[in-house]
This record gives C-alpha cells, structure tokens and sequence, in this order.
C-alpha cells in the first residue's frame, strides 16, 4: 500500500525541516511525500530542494499562492497518487506509525485510520485527546491530524470546502461519517504530538469562530440537534485539557 503524506507550509521553514525529518524516520517504505507551499519568501524553497535529494523520488511539491490551508490541502490531495492519503504538521509519536497505521487497515478492511493526539506546548502535554470510536451525531470526531484515509474516500465525497476558515476538516469528516459508511479502525495509542496554537486553538476568538463554523457544518450536512451536539462536542474538548496524560 502507498501512502501519501502532505504538508501545507508558508514560510516556515525551520518547522518544515523538523516534519522532513520526521518522514525520513518513518520506517515504511512506501510513502510519497507532498509539499504543499504557499509562495513563500523565505528559504523555504532552499530546503525543500535540499530535502528532496534525501528522499530519492518519494517527494514532490509545488510553490504557488494559495487561498488558505484548506485550499492547499486540496491542491495536495489532488497531487496525490497513494492507496492513503494523510497530512503532517508536526511530530509522529515514533517511526512506526505509518506502518502501523497500514497493518491495521489491511487486517481490518478498513477505509481509514485514526489514534490518539498530544496537543504539545514544548514537551508539556496541554491536551489529550484519547479519541476510541462513537459516533459524529454523538459529539465524537477523530483528530484530524491523525487520520488518514484511503484515496477512494477522497474520490466518492470530495475535497475541503474552502470557504471555511478554521472548521473545513471539521465539515469533511461530518461528510464522510455522518452516514457510517466509512469504517475507520482506531489505533489504541497517541500517534501524533503537535504543538498547541494552531489555527483553531490559538486564541478565544478562533476557539469560538471553529465553534460557529462547527455548528454551520452540522446544518449544512442536515445532522438534527446541532445545539446539543455543539454542548457535547465542547464537553469532549475540555475533558481533553483535564486528561493530561498519555505522553
């Protein structure tokens, strides 16, 4: 199985050099890496020519302006030529989740993958997500960064809607499970530390606007008692907080 991982970044060159590593510890063999760049004007474009020596024709990667992350992410999704297709932002708990997260889909037929998250402030955990399995019209939604799903999901449900801000991953996986078609299997353990203060974390404000987006992607897809699953949703995430464990 080929499994393609995508980065998103914008002039961040440094914490893209610490994600390349990370890739190149994996120990599958079969990956694809995909570089997704923003037109960034610093030495992004140095690094990623430097890293894609390292990566011997596994990596490829554009550098364009974009509208947004989601829309890059839809850029790479596209570019994507994998059986499962991921993304990364930050740290993999260990070199071997990726084959891992591949044994489990092929014993369990599964269309996707997903495991536990460690929201990191340096080597502080501020949040554990301790995801299990449930149900999206039950307040419950894996952690983005996690999932990985097969190309065929991307195929029959289509991309991110890019007029979303902060929530677009959010709507996606509302889309995909609202209807418990897609089988994901869950890894019992954390497969991703990623550092806190990202776009839907860093401030009250962007807490409250993925709020309201969350809310609108539970109307647009028809999902009944939004209000109450919004309450549930926000009790799951500050059980998350108290739950500072797992590293």
């Amino acid at each position: 199985m080929k499994v393609s991982i995508i980065t998103t970044t914008y002039n961040d060159a440094d914490n893209l050099q610490r994600i390349m590593e990370e890739i190149l510890k994996q120990d599958y063999e079969n990956i694809e890496y995909i570089v997704v760049d923003g037109k960034s004007t610093d030495n992004t474009l140095d690094i990623i020519k430097e890293y894609e020596k390292k990566f011997k024709g596994r990596m490829k990667y554009i550098s364009e302006k974009d509208k947004g992350i989601y829309d890059a992410l839809n850029k790479g999704i596209q570019m994507a030529t994998g059986d499962l297709i991921g993304c990364c932002f930050d740290r993999f708990a260990d070199e071997h989740v990726i084959s891992d997260m591949v044994d489990v889909i092929e014993k369990e037929g599964s269309d996707g993958v997903h495991g536990d998250l460690c929201y990191m402030d340096g080597e502080r955990v501020v949040r554990y997500w301790k995801q299990g399995q449930g149900s999206i019209k039950k307040g419950w939604m894996p952690g983005h960064p996690t999932l990985y799903l097969k190309k065929q999901v991307y195929d029959t449900y289509g991309l991110y809607k890019t007029d979303y801000r902060i929530s677009a991953d959010y709507e996606y996986m509302i889309r995909i499970l609202k209807e418990e078609k897609i089988k994901l299997s869950y890894i019992p353990r954390v497969l991703i530390y990623m550092s806190h203060g990202g776009t839907s974390t860093n401030s009250l404000g962007s807490y409250l606007e993925g709020l309201k987006e969350g809310h609108r992607a539970l109307k647009e897809n028809n999902i009944k008692c939004a209000v109450f699953i919004d309450i549930v949703r926000t009790f799951r995430v500050l059980l998350q907080f108290v739950r500072k464990k797992g590293k």
